[in-house]
């Protein structure tokens, strides 16, 4: 576990990782001899806090507060930086969409029906997304995706600043090139032998994806201000 964190935070330490247990930033399970069990969630919390030191200077005490927050089900307060906020739909603390605004789970399963009520579209909106291949069910059950409700729910938004799907398309012809980016940088990790190799290769598709969500924002708030 240290190893993976130290890869991307070099300053990671299991004396700092104790001393962030003290604060109650971190709750390792413990085993019966005493020792500190870590999940999966204890490791993204563990990034959480590594990044918001190293990203956005911000304090322990607030990082407390926006992890108490999220442990609440709630967005974490707004972080005052140079970096834009990311339009709100639904974005997770690694800037992945993510359906928690929607009271969801990543294993959602939408029937078309649900999808156009939930998503508060209309059945034509939805046939012009599917069309440009916005949005398409899931291979094998026919069903929506938690991923297809944010862009139904996004391009429902968009559409009342006069942008139609087939506006639309020039984004996922973006994200459809920067994929092919990315998975030719990540290839290599994934090419390991080692049974770690698969878990580096998913973290550092999270962090690219993480900081190209911020570049984009950047570049078009940047654009459109000249």
């Amino acid at each position: 576990m240290l190893d993976q964190l130290r890869q991307d935070y070099e300053g990671i330490s299991i004396p700092k990782i104790r001393f962030w247990e003290e604060k109650g930033l971190i709750k390792p399970e413990r085993t019966a001899a005493g020792y500190r069990k870590f999940s999966a969630d204890d490791v993204e919390r563990l990034r959480y806090i590594l990044r918001m030191q190293r990203d956005h200077y911000l304090p322990l005490k607030v990082i407390g507060e926006h992890l108490d927050a999220i442990d609440r089900g709630l967005a974490p307060p707004a972080i005052e930086s140079v970096v834009p906020t990311v339009p709100q739909v639904a974005l997770a603390g690694d800037g992945l969409p993510s359906p928690a605004s929607y009271g969801g789970r990543s294993d959602m399963r939408l029937s078309r029906r649900e999808l156009i009520k939930v998503a508060e579209i209309s059945t034509e909106l939805l046939d012009q997304l599917e069309q440009y291949g916005l949005i398409s069910p899931r291979t094998g059950t026919g069903h929506y995706d938690a991923d297809a409700l944010v862009i139904a729910s996004t391009a429902r938004e968009l559409a009342d600043f006069g942008f139609e799907p087939r506006h639309l398309r020039a984004f996922k012809t973006a994200a459809d090139r920067e994929v092919g980016l990315v998975e030719q940088v990540v290839a290599p990790l994934k090419a390991g032998k080692d049974a770690s190799a698969r878990a580096r290769a998913d973290d550092a598709v999270s962090e690219i994806a993480s900081l190209s969500v911020r570049l984009h924002a950047t570049l078009v708030k940047s654009g459109l201000r000249r």
